[in-house]
């Protein structure tokens, strides 16, 4: 026992560390940030290749630890719910459409265990509102998407705002509005949902509190809407057309060490489509990217006011950060009912455009297809994990891999929250996930359990650096780690394996469909 105890208080002294500000002779406990951004590619960083400008997330990177391999589930709503509950989507019964979550407690109810004030600005992409599920506050769009200067009705003397024709909701602590049509004519969502954050983390409380903050941006999901001086950076860099901008954004990183050229060469694209646009077309083309990459700037912008307030506070040192995407680039062309089609409508309340294929496939450089699908494509985002008091192998690349189901059991190690038998007297599903903490460390994760993947007409598994993946049932087997573009499929030259991976898959589908 002695022995065991001595254990705990060596890992209390390495996490926490002694700190003047403790009260009571407790360690102080870290601050959680972990922002979260929707539909972005995997090479849309600068800290990841890109050419779109994010100096405070590279700053980030560079203090801190980039992820090569780390897994959302391909969709924004069921990545959302398996970062908040640490289960599967098919457990907590956000698999299919957005709902109230079930069998499952949020990461705001168990981090109130461990004493933090929580925190929630931004979208959440289902039916409940999440200031009643453990969050002191939630501020934001409970929706999946909307339009980014006016989510509700026409406002007087401007523009009908480009839409679905669906009503979109959005929360205020225990208020919820259906539809949210906001006074302010210079409302932007990715501004206000880090103005309000701002506001949050002055609140006296956190004198005596740590917190956690869930920053959930919706950008740069679809509709194509920035402000025009951030457009105005983007002028003209993407002329030269998607060959020519994802050829580049590989050489970058492979520069990085992001991917080695021997076993992950870039695939081939159809370049041809690019050359055959012209006129109005060709402009609508480009502006499309400008606009995105605009959009993804101003995320690193409010990022950036966070960091200098958490500076500014004293805060930064113990404060952990996680960034990541809740999916892979977006291809899709939904139906828009509610759109102006012109071009100097682009970007602006009218506007409800989207980049294509061909901009997602430049943006998920150089991995294979898009969200919604359970290739690497579909399923894999940067993610960077910044602690500047205990991470002392800064700018480390780990080819780790992990998935959010395991940020639930990180923050419940990292706290010493007490995950919960039952809510609200409701008996719940145990934590899925495997901790990551040794990998902030520069260790490996002791992980048991494969990586499981089921989202409309895809799904796969991972065990180990083996990984078997189906689109519409066609299978396919990979090793991740000679073939991260997932071109050499294995099927053939190891059926046994394939025929194993598939049994556990169809073991686990079963299961965790059972359950919910």
């Amino acid at each position: 026992m002695i022995k065991n105890n001595a254990i705990i208080i060596m890992l209390s002294l390495l996490l926490f560390g002694c700190n003047a500000n403790t009260t009571n002779n407790k360690p102080e406990k870290p601050n959680i940030l972990f922002i979260l951004v929707d539909d972005m590619g995997y090479s849309d960083l600068g800290c990841y290749g890109s050419e779109i400008k994010t100096p405070n997330i590279d700053k980030l990177a560079n203090n801190g630890i980039r992820f090569t391999q780390f897994y959302n589930t391909a969709k924004c709503m069921s990545s959302r719910a398996c970062l908040l509950t640490g289960l599967y989507a098919q457990q907590c019964g956000m698999d299919k459409q957005p709902v109230n979550m079930t069998n499952s407690a949020t990461l705001g109810e168990v981090l109130h265990t461990a004493g933090y004030r929580t925190y929630l600005s931004g979208k959440h992409h289902g039916t409940e509102n999440l200031y009643y599920r453990g969050f002191d506050h939630y501020y934001g769009l409970r929706d999946g998407c909307c339009n980014y200067w006016n989510p509700g009705n026409k406002r007087e003397g401007e523009s009908m705002p480009g839409n679905k024709g669906r009503i979109r909701y959005w929360c205020d602590d225990s208020v919820t509005y259906g539809p949210y049509t906001p006074k302010n004519k210079n409302f932007y969502t990715t501004d206000v949902y880090t103005d309000k954050a701002l506001k949050w983390l002055d609140e006296e409380e956190l004198n005596e509190k740590p917190f956690f903050l869930y920053l959930a941006y919706q950008a740069p999901h679809y509709p194509l809407h920035a402000w025009p001086e951030d457009i105005a950076k983007y002028k003209g860099m993407y002329d030269e057309g998607y060959g020519s901008i994802r050829k580049a954004r590989y050489k970058r990183m492979v520069k990085l060490g992001l991917f080695d050229p021997s076993n992950t060469p870039l695939p081939e694209m159809d370049e041809k489509s690019w050359d055959h646009l012209s006129g109005i077309e060709l402009e609508k083309e480009k502006l499309r990217m400008e606009i995105y990459a605009a959009m993804i700037d101003r995320v690193d912008q409010n990022i950036g006011k966070v960091i200098a307030k958490l500076k500014k506070q004293g805060k930064l040192e113990n404060t952990l950060i996680m960034f990541a995407s809740d999916n892979g680039a977006c291809a899709e062309m939904p139906n828009v009912k509610n759109r102006s089609t012109n071009i100097e409508d682009f970007g602006k309340v009218s506007s409800f455009e989207v980049v294509g294929k061909n901009w997602a496939t430049v943006q998920n450089t150089p991995l294979r297809y898009w969200k919604n699908y359970s290739h690497e494509g579909g399923i894999c985002t940067p993610f960077i994990v910044s602690w500047p008091e205990k991470i002392k192998n800064r700018g480390l690349i780990s080819k780790e891999y992990g998935h959010f189901i395991d940020i639930m059991p990180t923050l419940v190690e990292l706290t010493g929250a007490k995950y919960p038998n039952k809510i609200n007297e409701k008996t719940i599903f145990p934590m899925e996930g495997t901790s990551l903490l040794p990998a902030f460390f520069g260790k490996k994760i002791s992980r048991e359990k494969p990586i499981y993947w089921q989202w409309s007409k895809g799904g796969g598994i991972r065990i180990g650096d083996m990984k078997a993946v189906f689109w519409e049932n066609k299978w396919e087997l990979h090793d991740i780690s000679v073939d991260r573009n997932e071109e050499n499929d294995l099927s053939n030259k190891r059926p046994d394996l394939l025929k194993n991976m598939i049994n556990k898959w169809n073991k686990w589908y079963k299961n965790v469909k059972t359950n919910n």
